[in-house]
Order: structure tokens, then C-alpha cells, then sequence
């Protein structure tokens, strides 16, 4: 076995670099691609890239929406008054909220990138070196939660509107383990087995996770001994103020439970804002009310008072109008613009968007089974759309001969991280403080390493001993380590600025517009700083 093993590894190290760039003689469908030039193969894979961003915003909308319906499942308490001996109904939720935040926000938020890193894994299965796809988008999409998406969240309140983490404890255990995760990957790529993952760390980098969970909820109920003693201030009645909210009471039942109304027919992205709902307690309880001796009809005592039960209205007529909507290039609003420009516009967007809308359809409605086989399709979809990007990302670095793990530190890092741009924006523009925002930008980082990397790292881990008894190994360690140095470097820089403005401004996000966009550029210096020392590295000229 070990002959095999050798040998596989002298090929692999005898394929010249991607730097030495010749003509490309790989493609995408037909084998005519390769007659077009491979500058002008170039552009068109390009333009194929940016369409599958779009379309991974498309589907990671209904994903939200999905996701929403999952969290807010409740339970129903039946609490006893000992004074006066009358019971009342509590709706408690089934997840709690931290660690809804470090799972389905962040697991969501992050699963292009884990989606592409693990099938960028099984693409490799069976090679002696890792793919380095995968690892360097993790690493890319850090920077871009870390670095961009704080520059966007700090300027988003109004001028003078200033939001505050107001659990300070959850966010520094959620923080340790952002850094600790570079800090690890650090330690297994130089200190312990240069260039090599054994094993036994990648699963300890998975099982991590689970730390980071057990952690994290520990400080939200303030065990002793596993919490910090930091006091959490009053969290407000509503997370998502009901002025604020982008969808009021339509003015039919069949408006409320419309799918495709709620997450928004214009394939907006922006309209993903239901996942903050989560932590509204209006919406989804606790409510209590008195249970008189006389049976009462449940359902006027549910706190989703605001939707349809299943039973109301048939799912496939659900299903079937997303078919319709998908299809519908005008809606009413459309109709009503009176410039030419800015309907002809609105129509090509749509048009532009129709087949991703159509395909998508396809997802069953969020109202079955609490959200869970819509949920479980929108990550199936998301996972196809990855893997076409990994293709998309091969043909290009062939073409261009730019080094693959510069595609994924900017192109890919920024495309795949369009999802976390978009909630923690909208968490910071409607919530009363700035947990969410943050939160999802902090938990998203230790999701990208402990199971973005920590899983494909193990599934080849695996494959390599039981076939080969020997590690897998890491071609670009060198840059990739490069990588974690200046990345670490420079977040500390952008987590001092966030706890200076707290200590002088008084709360992480908004204030003054001029500090807010100081911040703001200092943040985006901070990612091109890290942009461009990193793909200088891996490209070998520094």
C-alpha cells in the first residue's frame, strides 16, 4: 500500500503550479468551450459565477424562511398559581436563543461556504493533498464577516442611534472561540504536524463545536463555574419592533400564509428580515392567559395567531400558487411605477431571476411539518448551487491561471458570505440592540472552521487512514498559515475598535455618522489589508 501511496504523492508534487499558466483544456459542458479563447472563456465563467451568487441569495430567502418556522416552534406549559390555585397556559419556544444563534443563524448563514468546502472534500477524496478550495473560502469568508460586514452593520442605525450588545458575557465566550478556532488551525498546520491533518485533530476540531455550544450555553444560563460573572442587561419586549416590520397584516388570510409574499417576489434578498423574528416575543410567547374549568377552543389561545393552521388551507394550493408567483414577471407594485427606466429595469431583474424562482418553487411550503422539509430541501438546493460554483471556480483559475486560493479568498469568500452581509444588516437596521448582528458574525467565524474545515478535513482524514494509513496533507500550509497570521492580526485590531466605541461611545454599533463611517472605512482597510497580503503569499511573491 505504501508503494500506491508514494507514487500518488510524486505525481501530485510533479503537477506544475497554476501560476505557470498554459492553454486550458478543461470545461464546463462541451468540449467546443475550449475553441472559444480562454479569455473569452474566462468572462463567461465569470458570468456564470455571479448568476449562481444570485441564485444562492435567491434560495438561502426561502431558507430563512424555513428556518424561521423551525425556531419558533413552541411548547405549551400548563403553570399552576399556588395563591390562588388557577392554572395558566405558558408557550414556551423549543430552542433557546443563543444557541439558535450559534446553530440555525449561523449554520445557515454559513452553509454555502460548508457546503462548498465539503464537496471540494469529496471532489479530493482519495488524493494525498486536501482540496484548497474549501479551506481558503473559510478563511476568506472570516475576513469578510469579520472586516466588511461590521463596516456595513456600524453605519446601518440612524445618525445619532447607538445599539449595544446587551448579553456582554455571550458574546465573549462566543468570541474566545472565534479566535481559539484560528488558533488552532494555526497550531495544527505549524506546530504540532507541520503540513499534515491527522485524524485524531481533525475530529477534535469538529468536537469543538460541540464545546463552543455547551459553552456558550452555560454562559446564557450563568452556570457556576462555566460563566463568566457578567450580568446581562434587560433584553427589550420586542427584537423586531412592530413598527419597524417590513410585512404588516395583509388584508386576506390567504396574504398572511403566502409563502412568496413574505419572503418577497422580487427575489430580493434583502427580504430574508423573518429570521429576526425569532426573538420576538409578541409574536411567539411566552403568553399566559387563565384556563377556565370549561373546555375553550384552542386555537384562539395560540400564539401564532397570525398564521394559517395547515388544515385552513390546503398545502398544495400553497404550493402551487409559488409556481405562479414564480413565473409572475409584473407584480402590482411594478404596475404602478410611472418611469419607464425603472419599470423596464424591475423587469429584466425579474426576468433575470425567473428560473432561479421557478426551480426553487419547488421547495415544499415552510408550513409543513414546522419548516423542517422545506429547510431540508433549501439546503439541498444550496448544495447543488455550490457544487456548480465549485466548477465555475476550477475553470476559472484554469483559464486566467490566478491562483485558486486567491479566487476563494475574494470572489468566492465574498459571494458565499452574501447571506451573512444581508441578515446581520438587517439585524442591526431592525433590532433594538446589536446581539444578532454581531453574534452572527462571531459564531459564523467558529462555524467556518470547526465545521466548515473540521468536517471535510474529516472525511479525508478518514478515507486516507483506512486506505492508505498515512495523514493527509496540506499543499499550500505554508500560505494558508500566512493566511491565519495576518487575519488574527488584523481582527484584533477590529475587535479593539469595537470595545473602544464601548467604552467611549457607549454601544458597538452606530453614533455620531462621522465616527460610525471612520469606523466603517477602518474596518474595510483592515479586509484589504488582509486581501491582498494573502493572495501575495499564496501566489508566492512575498
Amino acid at each position: 500500500m505504501a508503494p500506491v501511496f508514494q507514487r500518488l504523492l510524486e505525481g501530485k508534487a510533479g503537477i506544475s503550479s497554476i501560476l505557470g499558466h498554459e492553454k486550458c483544456e478543461s470545461y464546463l459542458l462541451f468540449g467546443a468551450e475550449r475553441a472559444l479563447g480562454d479569455a473569452f472563456r474566462a468572462f463567461l465563467y465569470f458570468v456564470g459565477l455571479a448568476y449562481c451568487f444570485i441564485g444562492l441569495s435567491a434560495i438561502t430567502a426561502r431558507f430563512f424562511r424555513s428556518m424561521e418556522n423551525v425556531v419558533k416552534h413552541t411548547r405549551k406549559v400548563v403553570v399552576r398559581d399556588p395563591h390562588t390555585n388557577l392554572e395558566s397556559v405558558k408557550y414556551e419556544k423549543v430552542w433557546n436563543y443563543t444557541i439558535a444563534d450559534i446553530t440555525l443563524l449561523a449554520f445557515g448563514t454559513s452553509f454555502p461556504q460548508i457546503s462548498l468546502a465539503t464537496i471540494d472534500a469529496l471532489r479530493n477524496l482519495g488524493q494525498i493533498y486536501a482540496g484548497g478550495l474549501g479551506p481558503g473560502t473559510l478563511v476568506g469568508s472570516a475576513a469578510f464577516d469579520l472586516f466588511p460586514i461590521h463596516a456595513v452593520c456600524v453605519v446601518v442605525p440612524k445618525a445619532g442611534e447607538l445599539k449595544k450588545i446587551s448579553d456582554i458575557g455571550v458574546w465573549l465566550v462566543e468570541l474566545f472561540w472565534s479566535f481559539w478556532a484560528y488558533i488552532w488551525l494555526y497550531i495544527i498546520l505549524e506546530v504540532w504536524t507541520p503540513n499534515i491533518v491527522t485524524l485524531w485533530e481533525a475530529l477534535l476540531t469538529v468536537l469543538m463545536f460541540g464545546l463552543l455550544l455547551i459553552h456558550a450555553y452555560a454562559q446564557d444560563k450563568r452556570w457556576p463555574y462555566l460563566s463568566l460573572p457578567l450580568a446581562r442587561s434587560e433584553r427589550p419586549e420586542d427584537w423586531v419592533p412592530e413598527e419597524t416590520e417590513l410585512y404588516k397584516e395583509a388584508g386576506s388570510a390567504y396574504d398572511e400564509s403566502h409563502e412568496i409574499n413574505q419572503v418577497g417576489q422580487d427575489g430580493n434578498p434583502g427580504n430574508i428580515v423573518d429570521i429576526f423574528s425569532i426573538h420576538s416575543t409578541t409574536e411567539t410567547g411566552p403568553i399566559y392567559q387563565n384556563v377556565p374549568t370549561s373546555d375553550v377552543a384552542e386555537s384562539s389561545n395560540r400564539p401564532f395567531h397570525k398564521e394559517i393552521k395547515l388544515e385552513e388551507f390546503h398545502v398544495l394550493s400553497i404550493w402551487k400558487q409559488q409556481f405562479v408567483d414564480a413565473l409572475m414577471l409584473e407584480s402590482a407594485e411594478s404596475r404602478k411605477l410611472h418611469s419607464a427606466c425603472l419599470r423596464f429595469a424591475r423587469l429584466s431583474w425579474q426576468l433575470l431571476l425567473a428560473p432561479w424562482r421557478f426551480l426553487f418553487a419547488f421547495v415544499p411550503p415552510y408550513q409543513i411539518a414546522h419548516g423542517w422539509i422545506a429547510f431540508i430541501c433549501s439546503l439541498i438546493f444550496i448544495s447543488g448551487i455550490a457544487y456548480v460554483v465549485t466548477n465555475f471556480t476550477d475553470l476559472i483559475s484554469c483559464t486566467t491561471g490566478i491562483n485558486a486560493y486567491v479566487i476563494a479568498f475574494t470572489a468566492l469568500a465574498a459571494g458565499t458570505s452574501w447571506p451573512d452581509l444581508v441578515a446581520s444588516k438587517i439585524a442591526a437596521e431592525r433590532q433594538t440592540t446589536a446581539d444578532s448582528a454581531i453574534a452572527n458574525i462571531t459564531c459564523s467565524n467558529s462555524v467556518n472552521i470547526y465545521v466548515g474545515i473540521g468536517i471535510p478535513w474529516l472525511i479525508d482524514t478518514a478515507y486516507n487512514f483506512i486506505a492508505y494509513g498515512e495523514p493527509l496533507r496540506i499543499q499550500n500550509a505554508a500560505g494558508l498559515s500566512f493566511s491565519l497570521l495576518v487575519f488574527f492580526s488584523t481582527s484584533v485590531g477590529c475587535i479593539g475598535v469595537l470595545v473602544l466605541r464601548r467604552l467611549t461611545l457607549g454601544a458597538e454599533l452606530g453614533g455620531p455618522r462621522f465616527w460610525a463611517w471612520a469606523t466603517s472605512i477602518y474596518f474595510m482597510l483592515l479586509w484589504l489589508i488582509f486581501v491582498v497580503l494573502s493572495s501575495l503569499r499564496v501566489s508566492g511573491i512575498i
